[in-house]
């Protein structure tokens, strides 16, 4: 994939496969602690806590690497994320300069491009940690990882060029379907 070297998406899968294996493992232990009746314990609610670390990196992970493609194409601008998109920030080029300096805000985390059906709005948000930020009962639409992991071994310190080939790798399509989940 342009942009992405083999090296860099190797790496970047055994992480995701750490998220996976880690998230079976910690289920397992909280079946048998159920089990057990530990509900009470302090260990009982750290691990669940940990929990929420663990899905969410691996769903983010699942959801990033999904919405990138190899053969990238424009969005169409007849569909309804387009249509969407423009609607809420006036055009496309204003929704894409306000995802990408989200995405170069000092700091590790999450952009997520987020469909609020209740309000059937949009909202590009900041995701920090896994776990923290997440817009309730909205849908991801487009998930870009900005954490160091994601571009540090292609692109060093340099953020806005990652960035960028992200740009260029996404499966408008996928975004499209998340959209009309």
């Amino acid at each position: 994939m342009e942009g992405f070297s083999d090296d860099l998406l190797k790496n970047h899968f055994k992480l995701y496969e750490g998220y996976v294996t880690n998230m079976n493992k910690l289920n397992d232990i909280l079946v048998d602690m159920e089990k057990e009746e530990k509900w009470g314990t302090p260990e009982f609610a750290e691990l669940n806590r940990r929990l929420g670390w663990e899905f969410n990196g691996m769903r983010l992970h699942e959801l990033y690497f999904s919405n990138l493609t190899k053969d990238s194409e424009d969005p169409d601008a007849n569909h309804e994320l387009s249509n969407k998109i423009t609607k809420e920030w006036g055009s496309f080029k204003m929704w894409e300069k306000d995802f990408k300096a989200m995405g170069a805000m000092r700091g590790i985390g999450w952009v997520v491009l987020y469909h609020d059906k209740a309000a059937d709005r949009l909202f590009n948000v900041w995701i920090n940690e896994h776990d923290l930020g997440h817009l309730a009962g909205a849908t991801p639409v487009l998930v870009m990882d900005v954490f160091e992991h994601a571009f540090i071994l292609d692109y060093g310190m340099n953020k806005g060029e990652y960035i960028n080939s992200f740009m260029n790798a996404i499966d408008w399509k996928e975004a499209e379907k998340r959209l009309m989940q």
